[in-house]
C-alpha cells in the first residue's frame, strides 16, 4: 500500500500533470466544452501566448486534453477534455468548495503558481 505523502505518491503524480494555475484554469474552462485559443486566452487573464501553448501541449501530452484540427481556411483548432481530462470534475468541485471556505488568514502570491 502507498503511502500517502510520499514521494512519488498519486498527489505528486496528479500535480506534476496539471498542478500550478494555468493548467488547472485551462481544465476548468474546457469542463464548460471546446474551446479555440483565442477564447482560452481570454478567459485566462494574464496568460502570456507562449505560456498557454507551453500548458496546452503539456496537458495534450499528458491526454488530459485534446487538439482537433479542422480544415477549414483560415485553420481551426479547439481543444477538449478527454476522458481521462473529464475525471478531474470532482477534483475541481471540490477545490471550488474549499475555497469558499474562510481561512484564518488570506495571503494570495504570485508565488503560488
Amino acid at each position: 500500500m502507498e503511502i500517502m505523502g510520499a514521494p512519488g505518491c498519486n498527489i505528486e503524480k496528479s500535480l506534476n500533470i496539471i498542478g500550478g494555475k494555468w493548467s488547472t484554469l485551462i481544465v476548468r474552462d474546457l469542463m464548460e466544452g471546446p474551446k479555440r485559443f483565442k477564447d482560452l486566452r481570454k478567459s485566462l487573464e494574464g496568460i502570456s501566448p507562449t505560456s498557454l501553448i507551453n500548458k496546452l501541449r503539456k496537458l495534450e501530452e499528458n491526454q488530459v486534453i485534446k487538439r482537433e484540427i479542422f480544415a477549414e481556411v483560415p485553420p481551426k483548432v479547439e481543444y477538449s477534455l478527454t476522458e481521462y481530462g473529464m475525471a478531474l470534475k470532482g477534483v475541481l468541485s471540490a477545490l471550488d468548495e474549499w475555497g469558499r471556505l474562510e481561512p484564518p488568514v488570506v495571503s494570495y502570491s504570485k508565488e503560488n503558481d
